[in-house]
């Protein structure tokens, strides 16, 4: 599962916890460097729909935490268009988000997803800038910012747990969301990039060891 984050967008907040806005827009670079293409949702949608399955709305991408349901679904010339029903009336954490929706306290929507194949490729015009022309829709979540700082921890942790490194990307990644500079979070990675690529003279235990410590600092 990856997360594709974007700053709040809503239209309107009604008393009854309904609000309209935008989950995704096209055109926009995110923080791991994707771009959404316009059309990438509509196959996953239409299948969702016809399948009666539903979309789930999150609260923090948490999966053990629903907070509403999605009224409406779509694709726009502007990005992938959504309507949702907080359960303000039935779900303490619904009235919650609310309250913060309202106050514009929440910063963010957040979509959760997966690249089917040929869905994604490298932007002939920018390096390191990846075009996704298809994604498949799991979840739309409403996060405190539009960027997803604790599921990047998480992924980072899963690939050490599994007995792996990081790609030089995932590490820089996670620099900067532990409070990094650009600038100093690609220096370092630079400096590591040795051990991450697993080349012949870099000790590989001395890159993991440095990362566990990172993470326990974050």
């Amino acid at each position: 599962m990856k997360h594709f984050d974007f700053k709040l967008e809503t239209k309107s907040v009604s008393e009854a916890g309904e609000f309209e806005g935008y989950a995704s827009t096209f055109g926009n670079v995110d923080q791991g460097c994707d771009i959404v293409e316009p059309g990438a949702f509509i196959e996953s949608v239409v299948k969702a729909k016809s399948d009666g399955r539903i979309i789930p709305m999150l609260w923090q991408h948490d999966q053990g935490e629903p907070i509403g349901v999605w009224k409406d679904i779509a694709e726009d010339a502007k990005g992938l268009y959504v309507k949702g029903q907080l359960l303000i009336d039935d779900d303490p954490l619904a009235k919650r988000a609310y309250a913060h929706l309202k106050s514009k306290s929440i910063g963010g929507m957040s979509i959760g997803y997966g690249i089917p194949a040929g869905g994604a490729e490298p932007d002939p015009k920018r390096r390191g800038v990846t075009r996704l022309s298809k994604i498949d829709l799991r979840e739309i979540s409403l996060v405190t910012m539009p960027m997803n700082i604790q599921a990047r921890v998480t992924g980072v942790k899963a690939i050490l747990d599994g007995g792996n490194l990081p790609t030089v990307r995932e590490f820089e990644e996670h620099l900067r969301d532990a409070g990094f500079s650009k600038s100093l979070a690609a220096a370092i990675a630079g400096k590591a990039a040795p051990h991450l690529r697993g080349e012949p003279d870099a000790k590989a235990i001395d890159a993991a060891a440095f990362l566990q410590a990172l993470l326990k600092a974050g």
